[in-house]
């Protein structure tokens, strides 16, 4: 795709320690990383820094985030040092004219193997806040009480990072949850007192709940 000796001329060497934040996903590409040597952890940071979901890992020499820019797209995934990495930032105007200079029937296929790589990654993630869900439905069914004008409620009488952490999610991803249910028509109300306006539903998305 691109000669490495026009990567070693225009990017120079850049060393990372173990758990540096290589790339942050839901961000814009302003380059793109390629790893000359190490290893770098795929996933969903927590808060504090951590990995809480790993979807994949990459050895270098290798791209990391080609596919995203290759799809004019943010990167979706947050991309992790584990352990010491050497890499180098190639300036978008570079990569661009090395992808200009490919057959046509090859950089077709690239740009294919770039939006497979992608799709698959959404679906991946998809299906990770889709699991996070159905634990939220579980755990609002199980604190469900009977509310005054009747129906059912939950009051979250415990900070949400604390209910996250039961859950094993997470605090930015049980918020999503949470507004995923809101926008189902699952759960309703504001603050910590939620309604559940739709109990049959939750147990459908909790799955083994009886």
């Amino acid at each position: 795709m691109l000669p490495l000796s026009r990567i070693d001329a225009f990017s120079p060497v850049e060393r990372r320690s173990a758990g540096a934040l290589l790339r942050a996903r839901a961000t814009r590409c302003e380059d793109v990383l390629y790893l000359d040597s190490g290893r770098v952890a795929l996933g969903i940071r927590e808060a504090q820094g951590g990995l809480r979901h790993r979807l994949g890992m990459v050895q270098g020499p290798a791209w990391l985030d080609a596919a995203f820019v290759l799809r004019g797209r943010h990167c979706s995934l947050d991309m992790v040092a584990e352990g010491a990495v050497q890499l180098r930032r190639v300036a978008l105007g570079t990569f661009e004219a090395g992808l200009q200079g490919l057959p046509p029937l090859l950089r077709g296929l690239v740009d294919d193997m770039a939006r497979a790589y992608c799709e698959q990654t959404d679906l991946a993630i998809s299906r990770l806040l889709q699991d996070a869900e159905g634990r939220c439905a579980q755990w609002l069914l199980q604190h469900a009480q009977v509310a005054p004008g009747g129906g059912l409620q939950v009051l979250l009488g415990e900070r949400k990072r604390l209910i996250a952490a039961q859950l094993g999610i997470a605090p930015e991803t049980f918020s999503r949850a949470l507004r995923r249910l809101r926008d189902q028509g699952l759960i309703a109300g504001k603050g910590n007192q939620l309604k559940l306006p739709q109990p049959e539903g939750l147990r459908e998305l909790a799955g083994h709940f009886p």
